[in-house]
């Protein structure tokens, strides 16, 4: 039982490390995900949005803290029961968005692993199973240095993983597991290859046939049935198929899509702003001095926003911008690039380089 406790602890305390890690270095990711949570379709619980980036970063630090001192055997009964009142909050969760299909992508692991919300509900039982045995024999969970050292290893580390919160929000994520990275191509992330496996979708059709609304599959053809009249169609996805890692990035203007084109360009430059409303206005002196130099080395610089042009032509006109707006989804522009507003450099789709708008200076042209 003694072996199987060590064994547990360090299984449980790597996965926590790790899965607090790889969201500690994107919180906003983080963020995103539990507004998703919050949102009315899901949880219903949107007076929570407002919170979601506090609320994010208190719990990776609780997650990835739990993790360390379950593996210096620092205060392990407190520990333990921490982590079992975690896990089960995240079961409910997992299970919430598995059975009620509200969330496709728990965000446990951030964006390093992808995991179907059933696979994570799985992944967490087995935790769960994991810590009622450390639960159960807490007595075996030593400290594995003298008492005073584990004590300062945990504080030490709480600073530390508080530091690392701070300076990627100030800046970027210091690891980047997006499609988006820099190094990273966008149009061969869109290409769906030859042989890749397709979605299976099931329809169900809705007719009204002698006064009554009645459900028929593909096969029966009721639109064939004589007098039948249309209601509705349900569609159901039954099997996953292949989805590129980038599959929703276009850059439109006035109705016309832009990407290939701009695509081509060797020397191009974004100033990605998902939210005008919500982007840092403070930042925009910046933005106009980085852009006017990239202009003069040849560069063809757009916003990137999912607001309304009429929105950017009153920050363009007060802040003396040069350059046009091109409009992407939302969710997409937060994707790309973790600032409001960001600066992103690409050579024919490449992305060569990222910055948030704070260190416009240290743009490289």
């Amino acid at each position: 039982m003694k072996f199987l406790t060590h064994i547990a602890r360090l299984l449980v305390a790597a996965t926590f490390i790790f899965s607090g890690f790889v969201k500690l270095v994107d919180p906003l990711g983080s963020a995103y995900k539990f507004q998703e949570y919050f949102g009315a379709d899901v949880l219903n619980l949107e007076f929570l949005i407002p919170y979601a980036l506090p609320f994010a970063i208190f719990l990776i630090l609780a997650e990835i803290m739990l993790g360390v001192m379950l593996l210096v055997g620092f205060k392990p009964k407190f520990t333990v029961w921490s982590l079992l009142i975690m896990i089960l909050i995240f079961l409910f969760l997992t299970w919430y968005s598995a059975y009620y299909d509200k969330v496709t992508d728990c965000g446990c692991f951030g964006d390093a692993i992808t995991l179907t919300p059933w696979e994570t509900f799985y992944k967490n039982i087995v935790l769960i199973a994991l810590i009622l045995l450390l639960v159960i024999n807490t007595k075996y969970i030593k400290p594995l240095f003298a008492k005073n050292v584990t004590k300062w290893i945990s504080f030490a580390s709480f600073f530390i993983f508080l530091f690392i919160a701070y300076y990627v929000l100030v800046h970027l994520p210091i690891i980047d597991f997006r499609p988006y990275a820099v190094g990273k191509n966008i149009p061969e992330g869109m290409i769906f290859p030859k042989g890749a496996k397709k979605a299976v979708y099931e329809d169900t059709w809705i007719y009204k046939v002698n006064g009554e609304d009645k459900e028929y599959t593909t096969e029966e053809k009721p639109w064939e049935i004589e007098g039948a009249t249309f209601v509705d169609r349900k569609t159901k996805l039954i099997e996953k198929g292949y989805v590129p890692p980038i599959h929703d990035f276009t850059m439109e203007k006035e109705g016309v899509d832009f990407t290939k084109f701009l695509m081509q360009k060797e020397k191009l430059m974004l100033i990605v702003i998902y939210n005008l409303a919500k982007s840092d206005k403070s930042l925009f002196p910046k933005i106009k001095e980085v852009t006017t130099k990239a202009m003069q080395e040849g560069y063809d610089v757009y916003a990137f926003s999912a607001s309304d042009q009429e929105d950017f032509e009153k920050i363009k006109a007060d802040y003396q911008l040069d350059f046009d707006m091109l409009f992407c989804d939302e969710t997409t522009l937060k994707t790309i690039i973790r600032a409001n507003p960001g600066i992103v450099i690409l050579n024919k789709g490449t992305i060569t380089g990222k910055w948030n708008a704070t260190d416009a200076d240290k743009v490289k042209l």
